[in-house]
Protein backbone atom coordinates (compact mmCIF):
# COMPACT_ATOMS: atom_id res chain seq x y z
CA UNK A 1 0.00 0.00 0.00
CA UNK A 2 1.55 3.31 -0.93
CA UNK A 3 0.77 6.63 0.58
CA UNK A 4 -1.78 8.95 -1.49
CA UNK A 5 -3.10 12.29 -0.47
CA UNK A 6 -5.16 12.54 -3.87
CA UNK A 7 -8.06 14.64 -4.15
CA UNK A 8 -10.49 12.72 -6.28
CA UNK A 9 -13.15 11.83 -3.66
CA UNK A 10 -16.47 12.46 -5.32
CA UNK A 11 -18.96 9.93 -5.34
CA UNK A 12 -22.86 9.49 -6.33
CA UNK A 13 -24.73 6.47 -6.02
CA UNK A 14 -28.28 6.43 -7.30
CA UNK A 15 -30.57 3.39 -5.58
CA UNK A 16 -32.99 3.03 -3.39
CA UNK A 17 -33.51 1.99 0.26
CA UNK A 18 -32.90 -1.55 1.31
CA UNK A 19 -36.39 -4.35 1.15
CA UNK A 20 -36.17 -6.95 3.83
CA UNK A 21 -38.25 -10.29 3.01
CA UNK A 22 -38.38 -13.14 4.92
CA UNK A 23 -38.52 -16.45 2.38
CA UNK A 24 -39.34 -20.19 3.46
CA UNK A 25 -37.48 -19.26 7.21
CA UNK A 26 -34.54 -17.82 5.85
CA UNK A 27 -33.44 -14.44 6.01
CA UNK A 28 -33.63 -12.42 2.45
CA UNK A 29 -32.20 -9.11 2.10
CA UNK A 30 -32.37 -6.79 -1.38
CA UNK A 31 -30.19 -4.07 -1.05
CA UNK A 32 -29.92 -1.47 -3.83
CA UNK A 33 -27.68 1.97 -3.93
CA UNK A 34 -28.81 4.89 -2.06
CA UNK A 35 -27.90 8.18 -2.34
CA UNK A 36 -24.84 8.47 -0.72
CA UNK A 37 -21.90 11.48 -0.55
CA UNK A 38 -18.21 10.84 -0.05
CA UNK A 39 -18.17 7.13 1.61
CA UNK A 40 -16.46 6.72 4.92
CA UNK A 41 -16.23 3.62 7.30
CA UNK A 42 -18.92 3.96 9.69
CA UNK A 43 -19.05 2.15 13.31
CA UNK A 44 -22.77 1.66 13.37
CA UNK A 45 -23.12 0.10 10.07
CA UNK A 46 -25.55 -3.24 9.26
CA UNK A 47 -24.34 -5.99 10.23
CA UNK A 48 -25.33 -10.07 10.83
CA UNK A 49 -24.21 -11.99 13.50
CA UNK A 50 -23.19 -15.79 13.09
CA UNK A 51 -21.81 -17.88 15.80
CA UNK A 52 -21.32 -21.34 15.65
CA UNK A 53 -20.43 -22.11 19.55
CA UNK A 54 -15.87 -21.45 18.95
CA UNK A 55 -16.69 -18.36 16.73
CA UNK A 56 -18.73 -15.19 17.46
CA UNK A 57 -18.28 -13.27 13.94
CA UNK A 58 -19.79 -9.95 13.16
CA UNK A 59 -20.11 -9.72 9.28
CA UNK A 60 -21.07 -5.89 7.74
CA UNK A 61 -23.95 -5.83 4.70
CA UNK A 62 -22.81 -4.06 1.83
CA UNK A 63 -24.89 -0.40 1.75
CA UNK A 64 -24.72 2.63 0.06
CA UNK A 65 -26.37 4.50 2.73
CA UNK A 66 -24.42 3.74 5.95
CA UNK A 67 -22.94 0.69 5.27
CA UNK A 68 -19.31 0.24 6.48
CA UNK A 69 -17.51 0.19 3.32
CA UNK A 70 -18.38 2.38 0.63
CA UNK A 71 -15.41 2.46 -1.23
CA UNK A 72 -14.81 1.52 -5.14
CA UNK A 73 -11.49 -0.64 -4.51
CA UNK A 74 -12.82 -3.30 -1.87
CA UNK A 75 -15.48 -5.63 -2.85
CA UNK A 76 -18.46 -5.18 -0.49
CA UNK A 77 -19.55 -8.29 0.22
CA UNK A 78 -18.26 -10.56 3.71
CA UNK A 79 -16.85 -7.48 5.52
CA UNK A 80 -15.84 -9.34 8.83
CA UNK A 81 -15.92 -6.76 11.01
CA UNK A 82 -15.19 -8.77 14.48
CA UNK A 83 -14.02 -12.15 14.91
CA UNK A 84 -13.42 -14.06 18.29
CA UNK A 85 -12.02 -17.36 19.72
CA UNK A 86 -10.92 -18.34 23.14
CA UNK A 87 -11.24 -15.12 24.56
CA UNK A 88 -8.98 -13.30 21.44
CA UNK A 89 -10.64 -10.74 18.95
CA UNK A 90 -8.75 -11.35 15.45
CA UNK A 91 -10.44 -8.58 13.06
CA UNK A 92 -11.22 -4.79 13.63
CA UNK A 93 -10.31 -1.26 11.88
CA UNK A 94 -6.48 -1.11 11.76
CA UNK A 95 -6.66 2.90 11.42
CA UNK A 96 -7.82 5.45 14.08
CA UNK A 97 -9.58 7.72 12.08
CA UNK A 98 -11.04 8.82 7.88
CA UNK A 99 -10.21 11.93 5.62
CA UNK A 100 -12.21 11.72 2.34
CA UNK A 101 -8.99 13.82 1.11
CA UNK A 102 -6.11 11.14 1.98
CA UNK A 103 -5.96 8.44 -1.18
CA UNK A 104 -4.03 4.98 1.28
CA UNK A 105 -3.44 5.80 4.44
CA UNK A 106 -1.13 8.54 6.30
CA UNK A 107 0.12 9.02 9.66
CA UNK A 108 -1.17 12.33 11.08
CA UNK A 109 -0.79 13.66 14.88
CA UNK A 110 -0.24 10.62 16.44
CA UNK A 111 -3.10 8.44 14.31
CA UNK A 112 -3.32 6.50 11.08
CA UNK A 113 -6.20 8.04 9.12
CA UNK A 114 -7.29 5.86 5.76
CA UNK A 115 -9.08 7.15 3.14
CA UNK A 116 -12.58 5.61 1.75
CA UNK A 117 -11.20 3.15 -0.39
CA UNK A 118 -9.05 2.29 2.47
CA UNK A 119 -10.63 1.68 5.89
CA UNK A 120 -11.74 -1.86 5.54
CA UNK A 121 -11.67 -4.54 7.69
CA UNK A 122 -11.01 -8.06 7.75
CA UNK A 123 -10.60 -10.57 5.01
CA UNK A 124 -11.07 -7.85 2.12
CA UNK A 125 -11.11 -8.80 -1.21
CA UNK A 126 -9.99 -6.84 -4.05
CA UNK A 127 -10.32 -7.38 -8.06
CA UNK A 128 -8.17 -5.92 -10.55
CA UNK A 129 -10.92 -4.15 -12.67
CA UNK A 130 -11.85 -5.10 -16.29
CA UNK A 131 -12.57 -2.59 -19.19
CA UNK A 132 -10.58 -0.25 -18.02
CA UNK A 133 -8.00 0.87 -20.71
CA UNK A 134 -10.46 -0.14 -23.59
CA UNK A 135 -12.82 2.57 -22.17
CA UNK A 136 -12.87 6.10 -23.42
CA UNK A 137 -13.47 9.10 -20.66
CA UNK A 138 -16.44 9.19 -19.59
CA UNK A 139 -17.00 5.33 -20.43
CA UNK A 140 -17.72 2.57 -18.15
CA UNK A 141 -15.33 -0.03 -16.73
CA UNK A 142 -15.72 -3.34 -14.30
CA UNK A 143 -14.95 -4.35 -10.86
CA UNK A 144 -15.99 -7.57 -9.42
CA UNK A 145 -17.83 -6.86 -5.78
CA UNK A 146 -18.00 -3.05 -6.77
CA UNK A 147 -20.01 -2.71 -9.99
CA UNK A 148 -19.86 -1.14 -13.08
CA UNK A 149 -18.31 1.90 -12.63
CA UNK A 150 -17.29 5.52 -14.82
CA UNK A 151 -14.06 6.25 -16.03
CA UNK A 152 -14.08 9.80 -15.81
CA UNK A 153 -10.80 11.07 -17.23
CA UNK A 154 -8.11 9.99 -19.26
CA UNK A 155 -5.91 9.20 -16.13
CA UNK A 156 -4.29 5.46 -15.08
CA UNK A 157 -6.92 3.62 -12.99
CA UNK A 158 -6.31 4.34 -8.96
CA UNK A 159 -7.82 1.98 -6.37
CA UNK A 160 -7.49 4.38 -4.35
CA UNK A 161 -9.76 6.93 -5.90
CA UNK A 162 -13.26 7.04 -5.00
CA UNK A 163 -15.49 5.98 -8.69
CA UNK A 164 -18.80 6.98 -9.25
CA UNK A 165 -20.61 3.73 -9.53
CA UNK A 166 -22.99 3.36 -12.39
CA UNK A 167 -24.60 0.02 -11.59
CA UNK A 168 -23.86 -1.22 -8.25
CA UNK A 169 -26.75 -3.97 -8.47
CA UNK A 170 -28.82 -5.10 -5.73
CA UNK A 171 -27.07 -7.12 -3.07
CA UNK A 172 -29.12 -10.18 -2.17
CA UNK A 173 -28.03 -11.78 0.92
CA UNK A 174 -29.42 -15.16 2.42
CA UNK A 175 -28.60 -16.19 5.76
CA UNK A 176 -28.45 -18.68 8.38
CA UNK A 177 -27.13 -18.91 12.34
CA UNK A 178 -23.91 -19.90 10.98
CA UNK A 179 -23.25 -18.60 7.30
CA UNK A 180 -24.35 -15.43 5.02
CA UNK A 181 -23.98 -15.44 1.39
CA UNK A 182 -24.37 -12.49 -0.61
CA UNK A 183 -24.87 -12.53 -4.33
CA UNK A 184 -24.54 -9.53 -7.13
CA UNK A 185 -25.30 -9.81 -10.28
CA UNK A 186 -23.39 -7.40 -13.08
CA UNK A 187 -23.72 -6.83 -16.70
CA UNK A 188 -21.92 -3.89 -18.60
CA UNK A 189 -23.99 -3.61 -22.06
CA UNK A 190 -21.11 -1.31 -23.62
CA UNK A 191 -18.09 -3.50 -22.41
CA UNK A 192 -19.93 -6.76 -22.65
CA UNK A 193 -19.07 -7.96 -19.10
CA UNK A 194 -21.25 -9.51 -17.02
CA UNK A 195 -21.21 -11.97 -13.96
CA UNK A 196 -22.97 -13.65 -11.40
CA UNK A 197 -20.90 -13.46 -8.17
CA UNK A 198 -21.44 -15.29 -4.62
CA UNK A 199 -19.51 -15.47 -1.62
CA UNK A 200 -20.48 -17.57 1.44
CA UNK A 201 -18.97 -16.87 4.71
CA UNK A 202 -19.48 -19.89 7.01
CA UNK A 203 -18.39 -21.28 10.15
CA UNK A 204 -18.19 -24.71 10.15
CA UNK A 205 -19.84 -26.82 12.36
CA UNK A 206 -18.50 -27.11 16.03
CA UNK A 207 -15.00 -25.81 14.85
CA UNK A 208 -12.61 -22.96 14.84
CA UNK A 209 -12.86 -22.68 11.31
CA UNK A 210 -14.07 -20.06 9.00
CA UNK A 211 -14.45 -21.06 5.32
CA UNK A 212 -15.16 -18.11 2.40
CA UNK A 213 -16.42 -19.41 -0.49
CA UNK A 214 -17.15 -18.17 -3.76
CA UNK A 215 -18.67 -18.72 -7.12
CA UNK A 216 -18.47 -16.56 -10.27
CA UNK A 217 -20.50 -17.14 -13.49
CA UNK A 218 -19.71 -15.07 -16.94
CA UNK A 219 -23.04 -14.18 -17.50
CA UNK A 220 -21.42 -11.52 -20.74
CA UNK A 221 -20.22 -11.80 -24.61
CA UNK A 222 -16.22 -11.17 -23.02
CA UNK A 223 -14.39 -13.62 -21.28
CA UNK A 224 -13.38 -12.71 -17.72
CA UNK A 225 -9.92 -12.08 -17.02
CA UNK A 226 -8.83 -10.38 -13.65
CA UNK A 227 -6.71 -11.21 -10.57
CA UNK A 228 -8.16 -11.29 -6.70
CA UNK A 229 -5.81 -11.00 -3.34
CA UNK A 230 -7.25 -11.38 0.34
CA UNK A 231 -5.89 -8.46 2.18
CA UNK A 232 -6.44 -10.09 5.64
CA UNK A 233 -6.39 -6.95 7.98
CA UNK A 234 -4.97 -9.19 11.09
CA UNK A 235 -5.36 -6.88 14.04
CA UNK A 236 -5.43 -9.72 16.67
CA UNK A 237 -5.88 -8.36 20.23
CA UNK A 238 -4.83 -5.13 19.32
CA UNK A 239 -1.23 -6.08 19.91
CA UNK A 240 1.58 -3.60 18.59
CA UNK A 241 3.02 -5.46 15.39
CA UNK A 242 6.96 -6.48 16.55
CA UNK A 243 8.80 -9.50 17.99
CA UNK A 244 5.65 -11.04 19.22
CA UNK A 245 4.53 -11.76 15.50
CA UNK A 246 5.65 -14.71 13.32
CA UNK A 247 4.24 -15.37 9.97
CA UNK A 248 5.27 -18.62 8.47
CA UNK A 249 4.70 -20.29 4.83
CA UNK A 250 5.40 -23.59 3.49
CA UNK A 251 8.03 -22.07 0.85
CA UNK A 252 11.62 -20.83 1.36
CA UNK A 253 10.96 -16.81 0.80
CA UNK A 254 13.16 -14.90 -1.51
CA UNK A 255 12.29 -10.87 -1.04
CA UNK A 256 11.36 -10.01 -4.65
CA UNK A 257 12.54 -6.25 -3.31
CA UNK A 258 15.27 -5.58 -0.60
CA UNK A 259 13.46 -5.84 3.03
CA UNK A 260 14.26 -3.19 6.01
CA UNK A 261 16.49 -5.29 8.00
CA UNK A 262 16.13 -2.63 10.98
CA UNK A 263 13.13 -3.97 11.08
CA UNK A 264 12.59 -7.77 10.39
CA UNK A 265 13.90 -10.51 8.19
CA UNK A 266 13.06 -13.66 6.48
CA UNK A 267 14.74 -16.75 7.00
CA UNK A 268 13.47 -20.26 5.33
CA UNK A 269 9.65 -19.92 5.15
CA UNK A 270 9.47 -17.28 8.06
CA UNK A 271 9.33 -13.41 8.35
CA UNK A 272 10.13 -12.27 11.93
CA UNK A 273 10.11 -8.74 13.19
CA UNK A 274 13.40 -7.45 15.30
CA UNK A 275 11.09 -4.39 17.28
CA UNK A 276 8.40 -2.74 17.47
CA UNK A 277 6.98 -1.02 14.52
CA UNK A 278 6.65 2.79 15.68
CA UNK A 279 4.37 5.74 14.59
CA UNK A 280 3.57 5.79 10.94
CA UNK A 281 6.19 3.02 10.20
CA UNK A 282 5.22 0.05 7.53
CA UNK A 283 7.23 -3.16 7.05
CA UNK A 284 6.99 -5.20 3.88
CA UNK A 285 8.01 -8.24 1.74
CA UNK A 286 7.52 -9.23 -1.52
CA UNK A 287 7.53 -12.99 -1.36
CA UNK A 288 9.00 -14.91 -4.21
CA UNK A 289 9.99 -18.71 -3.76
CA UNK A 290 6.55 -20.20 -4.52
CA UNK A 291 5.48 -22.77 -7.17
CA UNK A 292 2.79 -23.54 -9.00
CA UNK A 293 0.73 -26.11 -6.72
CA UNK A 294 -2.10 -25.21 -4.70
CA UNK A 295 0.02 -26.44 -0.88
CA UNK A 296 2.08 -23.31 -1.37
CA UNK A 297 -1.35 -21.34 -0.20
CA UNK A 298 -0.91 -22.01 3.10
CA UNK A 299 0.38 -19.09 5.60
CA UNK A 300 0.15 -18.67 9.48
CA UNK A 301 0.05 -15.65 11.53
CA UNK A 302 0.97 -16.07 14.79
CA UNK A 303 1.58 -14.00 18.32
CA UNK A 304 3.77 -15.46 21.08
CA UNK A 305 2.46 -13.07 23.77
CA UNK A 306 -1.44 -13.99 23.86
CA UNK A 307 -0.58 -17.31 22.55
CA UNK A 308 -3.10 -17.16 19.59
CA UNK A 309 -2.68 -17.43 15.89
CA UNK A 310 -4.68 -17.75 12.15
CA UNK A 311 -3.70 -20.27 9.30
CA UNK A 312 -4.85 -19.46 6.16
CA UNK A 313 -5.26 -22.33 3.30
CA UNK A 314 -6.54 -21.83 -0.06
CA UNK A 315 -7.34 -24.29 -3.34
CA UNK A 316 -5.54 -22.11 -5.92
CA UNK A 317 -1.97 -21.50 -6.57
CA UNK A 318 -0.55 -18.53 -5.87
CA UNK A 319 0.24 -15.60 -8.23
CA UNK A 320 2.18 -13.42 -6.08
CA UNK A 321 2.25 -13.41 -2.27
CA UNK A 322 3.28 -10.00 0.42
CA UNK A 323 3.30 -8.81 3.92
CA UNK A 324 1.97 -5.31 4.50
CA UNK A 325 2.02 -4.35 8.69
CA UNK A 326 2.32 -1.17 10.28
CA UNK A 327 2.19 -0.90 14.00
CA UNK A 328 -2.07 -1.87 14.21
CA UNK A 329 -2.18 -4.62 11.24
CA UNK A 330 -0.15 -7.65 10.25
CA UNK A 331 -1.17 -8.35 6.52
CA UNK A 332 -0.55 -11.36 4.49
CA UNK A 333 -1.64 -10.30 0.99
CA UNK A 334 -2.27 -13.30 -1.77
CA UNK A 335 -2.94 -13.19 -5.17
CA UNK A 336 -4.62 -15.88 -7.40
CA UNK A 337 -5.80 -16.16 -10.79
CA UNK A 338 -9.17 -15.63 -12.41
CA UNK A 339 -10.17 -16.88 -15.16
CA UNK A 340 -13.51 -17.45 -17.05
CA UNK A 341 -14.73 -18.14 -20.14
CA UNK A 342 -18.54 -16.91 -21.35
CA UNK A 343 -21.02 -18.86 -20.09
CA UNK A 344 -18.36 -20.51 -17.83
CA UNK A 345 -17.79 -20.63 -13.86
CA UNK A 346 -15.62 -20.79 -11.51
CA UNK A 347 -15.57 -21.48 -7.40
CA UNK A 348 -12.12 -20.80 -4.97
CA UNK A 349 -12.37 -21.42 -1.29
CA UNK A 350 -10.11 -19.89 1.39
CA UNK A 351 -10.27 -21.79 5.24
CA UNK A 352 -9.15 -20.08 8.23
CA UNK A 353 -8.42 -21.83 11.51
CA UNK A 354 -7.82 -20.09 14.66
CA UNK A 355 -6.17 -21.53 17.54
CA UNK A 356 -3.09 -21.55 19.99
CA UNK A 357 0.10 -20.40 19.05
CA UNK A 358 1.97 -23.63 18.07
Amino acid sequence: MNVNNGSKMLVRRIGFMPIWILLAGMAVTIITLAQSDVPFAVPTAPQKVLDNGPLHAEIYLPNAANGFYRGTRFDWSGVVGKLTYGGHNYYGPWFDDTDPKVGDWVYRDAKIVAGPCSAMTGPAEEFTVMGFDEAPAGGTFVKIGVGVLRKPDDAKYDHYRVYEIVQGAEWKIKTTGTSIEFEQQVLDKTSGLGYDYRKTIRLMPGAPQMAIEHSLQNTGTKDIQTRVYDHNFLVLDHQTTGPDFTIQVPFEIKPARPVDATVGNTVGGKISYIRPLEGGERFSVSMAGFGPNVSDYNFTIANSKVNAQVRVVGDQPLTSDSLFSTRSVVAVEPYINISVATGQQMQWKYVYTYGAAH
